[in-house]
């Protein structure tokens, strides 16, 4: 039985787990963002809600870790940040302790119950609050330390688009690079996009339901997500050859939209599929909790052999 937790700046959402689709969410308590010790305490409590000894506690946390120091950098839980939290929350728990990069869960959850089911490669991409992803090789991830998959960073964001007449401000990502997906691509993206296209300050949910009414501005703001969104992601489809692009996150809840990305996208793959190949993921509850407990039951049954 694996105990784990699936960690955000506001909430520990805690679940027990015996097999890929047997994750049984038990209970969810505030983050202690800034006090290393309550986060830790917080930890034991979810564990001691399972009733019995866990093999091991598997998390699923927005956040990187250098590979070299094994330092983390988790920007909405400060007191995680420096330090090597798999060994220290190893030693604090008493427990062995698999990490993983949230992005990175899902992207194994919709690989081996989700969308991706049947795929040997399955890029799991999210589009929400930021653009992030993580990619799935013969039902394995390819990395846990955060970094792979992250196609939302780098300074790829075109400054002119065929659709427009002018060029698109760079704007600068919170990773500290300038022209990042993430900052012009995620919800907050579009609103910036919106912003600058027509004057007018509304949220994404706003801007996606001016889209299906028909507005103008709305629309030319799509279009432009859609031609800065859809070129990287043939490239990351391309390098990686994946058969699948499962997409999270709040984005993902509008069907309309990720048939658009999809239709934008496939025609600039080399492949050029044609049956859809950007979908909205199937794990539509607590995919990091699944994901979590699928990597730590992978790695038990690993070391057991």
């Amino acid at each position: 039985m694996i105990v784990c937790f699936d960690i955000g700046g506001s909430a520990i959402k805690a679940a027990w787990a015996t097999s890929p689709n047997s994750v049984r969410p038990t209970s969810r308590r505030p983050t202690p963002v800034d006090d290393f010790d309550a986060f830790v305490a917080a930890l034991r409590d979810g564990i001691a809600e399972a009733g019995s000894r866990p093999e091991s506690v598997a998390i699923s946390i927005a956040g990187v870790v250098d590979p070299k120091t094994l330092e983390a950098t988790v920007a909405n839980i400060p007191c995680l940040t420096g330090r090597r939290i798999q060994p220290e929350l190893t030693a604090a728990l008493g427990l062995p302790v698999r990490i993983a990069n949230d992005a990175d869960c899902f992207a194994l959850a919709e690989a081996t119950v989700g969308a991706g089911i049947g795929h040997e490669v399955v890029f799991g991409a999210i589009l929400g609050t930021g653009v992030g992803g993580g990619l799935v090789a013969n039902g394995r991830l390819v990395a846990t330390l955060g970094y792979a998959g992250e196609w939302g960073h780098g300074p790829v964001a075109a400054r002119m688009l065929n659709c427009l007449d002018a060029p698109l401000p760079v704007y600068r990502c919170g990773c500290g690079l300038d022209g990042c997906l993430d900052a012009i691509c995620s919800a907050r993206g579009i609103e910036r996009l919106y912003r600058h296209l027509t004057g007018t300050d509304l949220d994404s949910t706003a801007v996606l339901r001016a889209w299906h009414a028909g507005d103008d501005g709305a629309a030319l703001t799509v279009t432009a997500w859609l031609e800065l969104l859809s070129g990287p992601l043939a490239m990351v489809i391309n390098v990686t050859g994946a058969t699948v692009v499962p997409v999270g996150g709040g984005l993902s809840n509008d069907p309309a939209l990720i048939s658009a990305l999809d239709a934008a996208t496939r025609p600039l793959t080399l492949a050029k599929p044609t049956e859809p190949l950007v979908v909205p993921a199937a794990c539509r509850t607590e995919p990091g909790l699944i994901g979590a407990a699928i990597l730590a039951l992978q790695e038990t049954h690993r070391d057991a052999a």
